[in-house]
């Protein structure tokens, strides 16, 4: 391995590690015994005052968040501890008090029937809430495909169907949450309306720019601030875009549903559902708390970054970016500055672009990460300027990159040198068709350029590393 691959792969991975779920837990979570006091983000609770603490939630993270959580509370003479956490199959591994639910598959980030199961028994726990209980509920990026709860009207394959469409259609996370919050039984503060008790946490890793808490998971115990003509719009937007005759058929099911409901901006602190009345908890106190994000992140990996003798610039995206082709062909110019000398010689970036699919029939495997280094590489091919003494790692800190099993790519001079032989010996190896199909993933896997890590047990966007001497 090269010294620049080397180390920009070390970078890549002080920024994961820096917002390890367990890591942050601690940091947020302190027990004094001997004052019968749990503090929680620097706010101190009675144990005196608390009969039972029930641990709920979903997300990539959400299960070693729930181990850590487990490990400080389940101790003699604290409060009885229960729990119900949706995670991914590979993160359910056996707790003492709390259940890890798997709720799908590794790489398919879409709800499922086990998900929805694992929902209801979450609203069980909720309903049975006294006003003496702590509820504490771990939310982390994949949250939302995880906590899948449709109202009678609507079926789950017509949601995932939804989400398929706006996903392929090229929409941010913003957008499709707009939709799913309109569309849930407990995103958009319905969790918070079906709380019978009267203390509701959110500790949150934030897998959205900028941290919205009403974005994040979408937003199950922040008000809703989008409408259901918000989501009608969202629609309508990406309405030109290709669709399935089952994208169709639930696109206008989930169309006249938004138009019967014609809510208003906030949401009724009391209705009926399939779960029964919903109980207005005004009175109750809901707490907030984002423990992590994609800047602290940043932050970390730029400190390993100067460990290593790196003079750098880092910058953490704080609204959508666009397209990962173009952030890609961003990042390939900054190299040519990295090589000019008298300035930095690493660039450390955080964010999530999006991707515009290619149709169905012709559509390879990749993800975002995997598209963002291709198009970065392509135009470093393409430009007389590149001299070579780079390297490049995009990788999404989940470990997950689309429904793949690498966490992103990388691109360096040996990478590049492979390249320029397969392009003399199979000149059909063309890198711009790899792109254009959105098949980055046996176009790196041939090179030796796909960066697997596994499951990571965080979530916060994506991280850039990009190093030049």
């Amino acid at each position: 391995m090269s010294k620049l691959r080397e180390d920009a792969l070390a970078i890549w991975q002080a920024g994961v590690d820096g917002v390890a779920p367990d890591q942050l837990i601690r940091e947020n979570i302190d027990l004094i015994p001997e004052a019968a006091i749990l503090e929680i983000a620097r706010v101190p609770y009675s144990l005196s005052d608390i009969r039972r603490i029930v641990v709920i939630g979903g997300g990539k993270a959400s299960g070693r968040m729930a181990e850590a959580l487990e490990s400080i509370l389940c101790r003699p003479g604290l409060p009885e501890v229960v729990g119900w956490v949706n995670v991914p199959d590979d993160c359910a591994v056996p707790l003492r008090k709390i259940r890890l639910h798997p709720s799908r598959p590794m790489g398919v980030n879409e709800p499922t029937e086990a998900a929805a199961f694992g929902t209801k028994r979450m609203v069980e726990l909720l309903k049975s809430l006294g006003p003496n209980d702590l509820c504490i509920n771990l939310l982390s990026g994949g949250g939302s495909a995880l906590l899948p709860a449709p109202p009678p009207e609507i079926s789950l394959a017509e949601k995932l169907e939804i989400t398929r469409f706006l996903s392929g259609a090229g929409a941010d996370i913003q957008a499709l949450n707009t939709v799913r919050k309109q569309i849930s039984l407990l995103k958009g503060g319905k969790m918070k309306e079906l709380c019978r008790g009267r203390r509701l946490i959110s500790l949150i890793l934030s897998d959205v720019l900028g941290d919205p808490l009403d974005v994040i998971a979408s937003g199950p115990t922040v008000d809703n601030s989008s409408s259901a003509a918000d989501a009608l719009q969202v629609l309508r937007k990406f309405a030109a875009a290709s669709a399935t005759a089952a994208q169709k058929t639930a696109i206008q099911n989930v169309v006249r549903y938004l138009e019967r409901k014609n809510e208003p901006t906030k949401q009724s602190t009391a209705s009926s559902d399939e779960w029964g009345t919903i109980v207005d908890n005004a009175g109750g106190w809901v707490r907030n708390i984002v423990i992590g994000n994609n800047a602290i992140a940043v932050d970390c990996a730029a400190m390993e970054a100067e460990r290593r003798g790196y003079s750098f610039v880092s910058i953490s995206a704080t609204k959508s970016e666009g397209q990962a082709e173009d952030v890609g062909v961003h990042l390939a110019e900054q190299a040519f500055y990295l090589k000019s000398g008298g300035g930095p010689d690493c660039l450390i970036s955080g964010g999530e672009p999006v991707v515009r699919l290619a149709p169905k029939e012709i559509r390879g495997k990749g993800g975002r990460n995997q598209q963002l280094v291709l198009a970065a590489l392509i135009r470093l091919l393409n430009d007389d300027r590149f001299s070579g003494r780079i390297a490049m790692v995009s990788g999404g800190t989940d470990g997950e990159d689309g429904p793949t099993d690498a966490a992103g790519a990388l691109l360096d001079d040996e990478l590049i040198e492979r390249l320029c032989n397969r392009m003399r010996e199979a000149p059909a190896f063309d890198p711009q068709r790899f792109l254009e199909t959105n098949n980055a993933y046996p176009f790196f896997e041939t090179l030796g350029g796909l960066v697997i890590t596994g499951p990571t047990g965080t979530n916060v966007c994506d991280l850039r590393v990009l190093v030049g001497r």
